[in-house]
């Protein structure tokens, strides 16, 4: 018989590997994913969800893992994140959301940016909601005639979201007309990417079972690269900004089926 771990087990160990990594940190100032994964004797992606699922004080920024004290390593967090360009986020999310129909099944992703689009659902329009975050459950779990599916797992306070291999199983089996997708930064070559690694996996998967997805971001991603990449910018129909972006920026873009909301007056 295999013995198979139990999650306190599975806990312990991975708080061995952190603190032999914070012990190699502390001595080297930054290491590797590969040689961090090599150290702990594990996958890079063993790596990426250990950090992902601990507040430990460690990031993976630009493929090495770094004290997350570090200028260069600060964390995405909602609490940072809600009042920047607001105006913007909602530019973008009206525009994303007008071609929703009735009875459609979407895919809300997490950040901010979300809760600007789950604020400016169609009022009244019956709508079938996927949402990982509970600052998006929040919204949506009071609008009428709206079926809210919540997916579950480890909680990640950075951006009030869960993730779960059952979570990811659950999202996979699910129709979905429309997915709105968030990034933190959106590269013309290196695609979309997010600052926490739990995102990514949800991200993908969603992608990857909707009909058409939708990245809705404001101007000042453009032209942006985060730690974790999630997909190429061709595998979205559309790519709604919101906010203003200069000429430079909309020539990166312009062989892209990019949208540009502009300021209300």
């Amino acid at each position: 018989m295999v013995d198979i771990p139990t999650g306190a087990a599975q806990r312990d160990a991975r708080a061995q590997r952190l603190q032999r990594l914070r012990r190699a940190i502390a001595e080297n100032g930054a290491l590797h994913l590969k040689d961090a994964a090599q150290l702990l004797n594990v996958s890079e992606m063993t790596v990426r969800r250990d950090l992902a699922a601990s507040d430990a004080a460690l990031v993976c920024l630009g493929g090495h893992v770094v004290n997350a004290t570090s200028p260069s390593a600060a964390k995405y967090t909602i609490e940072q994140e809600i009042d920047q360009h607001t105006q913007d986020k909602r530019l973008a999310c009206r525009a994303a959301v007008a071609s929703l129909q009735d009875g459609d099944t979407i895919f809300i992703d997490c950040g901010t940016t979300m809760q600007s689009l789950a604020e400016v659902l169609p009022e009244g329009l019956p709508l079938s909601v996927i949402c990982y975050s509970m600052n998006v459950a929040a919204l949506v779990t009071r609008r009428p005639a709206t079926q809210v599916m919540l997916m579950g797992g480890l909680y990640h306070p950075s951006s009030q979201s869960f993730s779960s291999e059952e979570g990811l199983a659950y999202l996979r089996k699910l129709g979905i007309n429309k997915a709105f997708i968030s990034a933190g930064g959106v590269h013309a070559v290196r695609g979309a990417s997010c600052s926490n690694f739990h995102e990514t996996a949800i991200k993908q998967a969603a992608i990857a079972t909707a009909v058409e997805s939708i990245l809705v971001v404001d101007a000042s991603k453009l032209d942006s690269l985060k730690p974790a990449f999630f997909a190429e910018l061709d595998a979205f129909s559309r790519i709604v900004v919101g906010g203003a972006a200069t000429r430079e920026l909309r020539k990166l873009f312009k062989h892209l089926p990019v949208e540009y909301a502009s300021r209300e007056r």
